[in-house]
């Protein structure tokens, strides 16, 4: 699992999303990261809690120039719950993110345990990505727990901004 690497172009990422346009992190134009934020979809209530805090908080992040998507492999229909059910108007959800483009981006994928998990999904992944669409810096999980807080997130993108720090990890 070394797809993605730090300073190192990211995998290609298209998808549709629930406001009817097709996302792609090659037209990005971030003043400095896009975040890509990978859930595992409807069925999960700790990705319900995490999205709802991203989206309280989604002003911050645009005003240090990072745009947000969310992705999922859920299909539309369940996409469109999500955006519905969940306190995340502000959010951008992309959809139908196929697991073998989730492997590309290292993410791990599960299999239902239940008839409220789809068959299989990945769980989450969080990558903070450069304008010239290489990975500063990742985060992936094999639960959906433990997953990085949005608060020291923002801090630290402060203080990666301020003293020009380097993407590390690349070794």
């Amino acid at each position: 699992m070394k797809n993605v690497l730090p300073r190192k172009e990211v995998p290609e990422l298209i998808v549709d999303t629930v406001n009817g346009m097709t996302w792609n992190l090659r037209d990005q134009q971030p003043q400095n990261f896009t975040l890509v934020v990978f859930y595992r979809g409807l069925h999960c209530p700790v990705c319900k809690s995490y999205l709802e805090e991203l989206n309280s908080k989604i002003d911050s992040f645009r005003d240090k120039g990072v745009n947000v998507i969310c992705i999922s492999s859920n299909t539309s229909s369940l996409a469109e719950k999500t955006a519905t059910k969940w306190d995340i108007e502000k959010l951008t959800l992309g959809y139908e993110f196929s697991i073998e483009d989730a492997r590309k981006w290292d993410l791990y994928v599960s299999e239902g345990i239940n008839e409220n998990e789809p068959e299989s999904f990945f769980e989450p992944g969080l990558f903070l990505i450069r304008p010239d669409n290489t990975l500063y810096a990742a985060s992936i999980q094999s639960m959906p727990f433990a997953r990085p807080k949005f608060d020291e997130l923002l801090k630290s993108i402060r203080f990666v901004l301020n003293e020009k720090y380097p993407a590390r990890g690349e070794a």
